[in-house]
Order: structure tokens, then C-alpha cells, then sequence
């Protein structure tokens, strides 16, 4: 077997579930199988926005994002659920797990979705046979569909797996770049979207292929060093490793401060907390992370100490929203008594590229109210360039100084926490290496 594996090169899966939540939802309950179903916030209000909806519900053109009375009128019988997110970071967590039987090199990348190097697990069976058999395990499993693309690195294999769903297997090779890359329109390229492909249009780039031939110098100049990457993908060059120990796992990053003495002011504590939010905020902002949990740590002056956490709708990086829901789980978990020490932390972190809001009525209206701000930005930034007009909270050196108590310490720095250790602790390496 392992002849069906390259001799100096990589063997990679992309693994994409179809329709996840909807999926996790028609797992839950077999009734809803085979039957138009749509994932909704606030699924009582005419406004709603669909998150994610079945395939038989995609037939009469309803999309994600799309308003909940329009979908209705596109499918009068379309059945309606709001997300449980507690079912979907658990199926999740199995998918993952059940990945991890075929190889200890899983990056995961979204809630639903996520890399594997199967380079070594030839012992298993063939790349084909390895996908195959990873998509009757899900389905048997947790009853949930994937897409598998396989491909010598990442790109190819994101490219591959979206090309058959639900349910579909693709292998691309380097050799059949030309003739099944090369045609698809540029937009249509992983990393590309649909801002990027107008702004190509103008130098004749319309395909992948025109890309993959485009001049260094003009990619560069509208795209900086980027566009070079985006070139490299294109002709199929993607250097990238499959790396287990990803920021989407369970990374976190904080701080903490020990007080100078006890406190018990709540706005003496408030400012602390301000404090730290806004340290923990700028890292956030350097490593172009957002945070899907946040923890507070609290330690009385009898030393007692406790540490309470709150899984957040939508991922956050503001220090305003990281401040909102420090305090109020703060506020919810203080007894009352003098405070020795506090700690903020975000975790389960995401990288900004890969962050896709879980969709509810309320985020949708303020995003949408925001929206003309957003075109005027991006206006002056393609006019007079990308830097000249940022967010303040992007402007970290000016950021105003919040009064202090004590001695800043660093709060769990930016520690891996996956799930592959505990599965590494109770499997031998040697079945698949």
C-alpha cells in the first residue's frame, strides 16, 4: 500500500462537512430528513437570518444570510430551527476525534472543517480508501455527510473538496491543474472571493488561469505580497504543513494582575478589568485572532480563587465587546468580597479569515447599520491606500491608559491546550506510523 503514496511528498485531506448544522439538526431528529430545513436566529421574528439550510432547501434557492421571510417565500414549507451551538461544538469535538483515528496530524480550521496528513498512514490503505472509509464513519457514527478533497498540500485539497457535495470524494493532482483549475473563474478560487476578482478584472485576470500567468509586478502592486501567493496557489504551489496544534483548537490568550492590596470597589475593580481587556485586545489584534470564549479569574484575599468562562454567540476582538462580557460574567460570579487578584482570558481562538458570525437578528442589524461606514472606508483605502484611514481600536500605541492597581503578570500565555494530546495519551503512535 504504500506504493499509492508520493515518495518525497505529502498526501493531504480536506475534509468539509455538508450543511453542518443542518446535518447535526436531522441527526438529532430523523424527521427532518430529506425535507427543506433552514438554521435561523431569532426564528420567531419575519426578520430572521438564515445561518445555513439543508440541500433540499438550496433547490429553491435559499441561501445562508438570506432574511428568514424571504426564504419562506421561496419555500412556503420550509421548516425552521434555531441553532443549538452546545450540539454543534459536541459533534464537532467527534468529528475531530473520529478524524484523529487515521492520522495525529489534524489541523482543524472552522467549527466543520479542517485538514489531515495522511502521509504516513499508508498502513491504513490508500489515500481513496482512507476517505472512504472516514466518510462511512461519520455517517455511521455521528450521521453526518463530508466532502473530501485529497491533493499534495492544502489549497489543492480545499479546491478539491468543494467540488462534489454533498457526499463527494476528489482527488486532485499538480497534473490536472491545467484542465480542471485553470478554467474556473478567479473568484472562484479558495482566498480569492469576490472583492479580490473585481479588483483583477481590470488587468485581464478572469480565471485561475489567468492568474496562475499573471504579471509579478502588477499582482504585487494591487495586492502586495499576497497577490504573489494567491499566484503561487494558483499554479498549485501551497507550502503550508498541516499544523495539529492550530489557533482555531483551544489556544487562549490573557493576562492577570495581583493588586496592590485587597479591593473591593467594584469601579476600582472595573478599571482593572478595563486594563487588562485592553492588553488582552491588542494581542488579540497582532496575532489577527478573534476569541470564541472569555474567562474571568477571580482570587480573594483568603487566596480562594476561581476561574468562570462564558461561550460567546459570535467570536469577538473589541475591547468593547470583550469588556461587556467580562464584566457582566464578573459581576455574575463576585461574591462580594475584597479581590486580591484578577485575570481576563480569551479562548477558543479563530483566526479573522476564518471567523464566520453565527448569524442572529440582532448582529445582522448592527452589522447592516454599518455597512455605508464600511464602503466609504474601503473607498478612501483602494483611493489614497490601505493605511489611511484605520479603526481607532486598531491604533494600539494610542490607545488612552487606564489606571492600574499593582503588577501586571502574564496570564496563560498563549498556551496549546488540543484535543489531539489526551488522544495521543491513550493510542500508540506505532499503528500508524
Amino acid at each position: 500500500m504504500k506504493e499509492m503514496y508520493p515518495k518525497n511528498g505529502r498526501v493531504i485531506l480536506h475534509v468539509d462537512m455538508n450543511s453542518f448544522y443542518a446535518s447535526v439538526e436531522m441527526a438529532h431528529d430523523p424527521s427532518l430528513k430529506g425535507k427543506p430545513l433552514a438554521i435561523a436566529g431569532n426564528v420567531e421574528e419575519r426578520r430572521g437570518i438564515i445561518v445555513t439550510c439543508s440541500y433540499e432547501a438550496r433547490k429553491f434557492g435559499v441561501k445562508t444570510t438570506m432574511p428568514l421571510w424571504q426564504a419562506k417565500k421561496l419555500c412556503p414549507q420550509i421548516i425552521v430551527r434555531k441553532p443549538n451551538f452546545d450540539r454543534y461544538r459536541a459533534a464537532s469535538t467527534s468529528m475531530f476525534d473520529i478524524l484523529r483515528r487515521y492520522s495525529q496530524l489534524v489541523e482543524p480550521v472552522s467549527i466543520d472543517e479542517g485538514y489531515m496528513d495522511i502521509t504516513d498512514s499508508y498502513e491504513l490503505g490508500s489515500p481513496l480508501q482512507i476517505a472512504e472509509s472516514i466518510q462511512e464513519v461519520l455517517l455511521k457514527e455521528l450521521d453526518i455527510p463530508c466532502s473530501i478533497g485529497i491533493a499534495p498540500n492544502k489549497f489543492l485539497a480545499k479546491m478539491a473538496s468543494d467540488m462534489k457535495k454533498p457526499l463527494g470524494i476528489t482527488i486532485l493532482r499538480k497534473r490536472d491543474i491545467s484542465s480542471v483549475l485553470w478554467p474556473m473563474e478567479a473568484g472562484e478560487m479558495h482566498g480569492v472571493g469576490k472583492k479580490t476578482a473585481e479588483k483583477l478584472a481590470p488587468l485581464g485576470i478572469l480565471t485561475i488561469g489567468d492568474l496562475a500567468k499573471a504579471n509579478d509586478i502588477q499582482l504585487k502592486a494591487l495586492l502586495g505580497i499576497n497577490g504573489l501567493r494567491l499566484k503561487d496557489r494558483a499554479n498549485g504551489v501551497d507550502k503550508r504543513t498541516v499544523n495539529p496544534e492550530s489557533v482555531y483548537d483551544f489556544k487562549s490568550i490573557g493576562n492577570s494582575t495581583t493588586l496592590a492590596k485587597d479591593v473591593s470597589n467594584q469601579h476600582l475593580l472595573f478599571q482593572v478589568i478595563e486594563g487588562l481587556v485592553e492588553k488582552v485586545t491588542q494581542r488579540l489584534k497582532r496575532k489577527k485572532v478573534l476569541a470564541q470564549t472569555i474567562s474571568v479569574t477571580i482570587r480573594y484575599k483568603d487566596r480562594k480563587t476561581i476561574t468562570r468562562s462564558k461561550k460567546l454567540t459570535n467570536p469577538i476582538g473589541s475591547s468593547e465587546d470583550i469588556n461587556a462580557a467580562a464584566k457582566r460574567l464578573f459581576l455574575k460570579h463576585w461574591n462580594g468580597e475584597p479581590i486580591r487578584l484578577l485575570g481576563v482570558t480569551g479562548t477558543d481562538l479563530l483566526e479573522q479569515d476564518d471567523a464566520i458570525k453565527q448569524l442572529d437578528l440582532f448582529s445582522f442589524e448592527q452589522e447592516a447599520k454599518k455597512e455605508p461606514l464600511y464602503h466609504t472606508m474601503e473607498m478612501l483605502r483602494e483611493k489614497y491606500g490601505k493605511h489611511i484611514i484605520e479603526k481607532a481600536g486598531d491604533l494600539a500605541d494610542h490607545q488612552k491608559s487606564t489606571p492600574t492597581i499593582g503588577t501586571d503578570t502574564s496570564f496563560n500565555k498563549d498556551f496549546l491546550q488540543t484535543s489531539s494530546r489526551s488522544w495521543k495519551k491513550n493510542h500508540d503512535k506505532k499503528e500508524i506510523e
